[in-house]
């Protein structure tokens, strides 16, 4: 099979299998499941099989010529194929995890259509290598979260997924704007070295900032936590808000130029951004609301550690893409565990929960660690890279706005964890049922120790991608 087979393949599979998943659901509920979390297997398989041949040196295109600048263009290279494998990886832990939580509801048929969709869609904007694709998969991310975080029908979750869809589309709309003005200096959609002019950056910087819920575009994020637990965890954690990192780090790292006012402009909102949003966490009392403020605040990191452009700080933004999801999936499919066993997200009014719920309370302990960069965890180096990266570069009062949220990042998860887990049981004692749901926090646990104790690995693909990126010649 040719490695332009298997991209395809990665790429079109969950997307065609993720219409067949109702039609199957109708026969069997467990063959649904299962063949939903094959599907996303699969592209986590065809990630790994062009891992090798990307790694080393050799990138996988497959291109299709059309008029008007429309080219078919995919391309596997090292950052393609990094973003794959996390995405896929993360994104199989929580489908293993849905059997469980999603099995008491309604219109299960159309949740799993929709996450092995969106999925596809995320795995086909990562492979893309022409803005017109870019833009239409980003947009079908959009439409399939917006039915995902309104899953329950109800009045509020409706308007919160009406909300989170008007935000990111508007922002999109924005970005489109600036895809044309590329295509009016180039004379092409597909990614070709150029300079970009500064209203560009800033219309594709607006699309950018409001998918990855970055201030001033952040409110969407807290409310979305109406949303099923592995919701939120696919989109608050692992996939949705790490395709505007992702498409920062393609476009305005590894494909244009842009103005160096653009290098201390991007790590100033991020850190306005991290620090309010570490803030609200603080005062929050809705555990996924209090999850998702740290969300936006962690992701401000990844954007300071992309911003400022050096080997140091890219490589530890990479890292932190890959251990932020996992970690920061632990923590809401916790939150979704608690949810569900306690019929309340309200942190008053639980405590105890360590003695009824041990695994999961160890769980979101160690989760808990990765976030806020405790040793030997895979968050501490993540972050270590990103702070060593802006000292380089000497950005110096930005780094120290960063590491005040680092250290509200510890505050707000310590008080979580007391609150939930410690002191007297308030009335809400509750057991942990589900297989799948205790195993998929288990493991995510696991891999956050994991990832750090063998770093080695990880930041290797990371500083090779890195390198690419740069384009630094060794």
């Amino acid at each position: 099979m040719r490695y332009e087979d298997i991209l395809l393949s990665a790429i079109f599979i969950p997307i065609v299998g993720a219409f067949l998943l109702p039609l199957v659901g109708r026969v069997s509920r467990s063959l649904r499941n299962g063949l939903s979390l094959v599907l996303i297997l699969f592209s986590f398989a065809c990630s790994l099989v062009l891992l090798p041949r990307v790694f080393s040196g050799q990138s996988v295109t497959f291109s299709y010529v059309l008029p008007l600048g429309l080219d078919i263009v995919f391309v596997a290279d090292k950052l393609a194929v990094f973003m794959s494998l996390v995405s896929t990886l993360i994104s199989s832990v929580i489908i293993f995890y849905s059997f469980g939580y999603i099995s008491h509801y309604e219109n299960q048929n159309e949740y799993y259509c929709m996450v092995v969709l969106f999925l596809g869609a995320m795995i086909g904007l990562v492979f893309s290598a022409n803005l017109i694709f870019l833009y239409l998969f980003w947009e079908i991310t959009a439409i399939t979260s917006w039915r995902l975080i309104g899953f329950f029908r109800e009045r509020k979750q409706v308007l919160k997924a009406d909300k989170a869809f008007l935000v990111t589309v508007f922002g999109a709309l924005l970005m489109l704007l600036g895809f044309i003005q590329i295509y009016q200096q180039t004379g092409t959609f597909v990614l070709t070295h150029a300079a970009l002019p500064n209203i560009a950056v800033l219309l594709i910087l607006c699309g950018i900032l409001s998918k990855s819920a970055t201030l001033p575009f952040h409110t969407w994020l807290p409310d979305a936590g109406v949303a099923p637990s592995p919701v939120t965890a696919l989109l608050h954690a692992a996939i949705l808000v790490k395709i505007g990192v992702y498409v920062y780090a393609r476009l305005f790292i590894s494909t244009y130029s842009i103005d160096v006012f653009w290098h201390t402009a991007v790590p100033i909102i991020a850190a306005a951004s991290a620090l309010v949003s570490a803030g609200a966490a603080l005062v929050e009392t809705d555990l996924k609301r209090l999850i998702a403020y740290s969300t936006i605040s962690q992701i401000g990191f990844i954007f300071f550690g992309l911003a400022i452009g050096n080997e140091m700080a890219v490589v530890g933004g990479l890292l932190y893409i890959l251990m932020h999801g996992l970690a920061k999936a632990g923590l809401f499919l916790c939150a979704g565990i608690i949810e569900q066993n306690t019929k309340t997200k309200n942190i008053t009014e639980l405590g105890g929960l360590i003695k009824t719920m041990p695994k999961t309370a160890i769980s979101f302990l160690l989760c808990s660690f990765s976030v806020m960069g405790i040793p030997p965890f895979g968050g501490f180096f993540s972050k270590y890279m990103v702070f060593s990266g802006g000292i380089e570069a000497r950005q110096i009062w930005i780094s120290l706005v960063f590491l005040v949220g680092a250290f509200m990042t510890i505050l707000y998860l310590f008080r979580v964890f007391n609150m939930v887990f410690l002191g007297e049981s308030k009335g809400r004692d509750a057991r942990e049922q589900s297989f799948s749901m205790v195993a998929s926090v288990v493991l995510l646990a696991a891999l956050s120790l994991v990832g750090g104790i063998f770093i080695a690995f990880p930041s290797s693909l990371a500083q090779d991608t890195a390198v690419q990126m740069l384009g630094i010649y060794r």
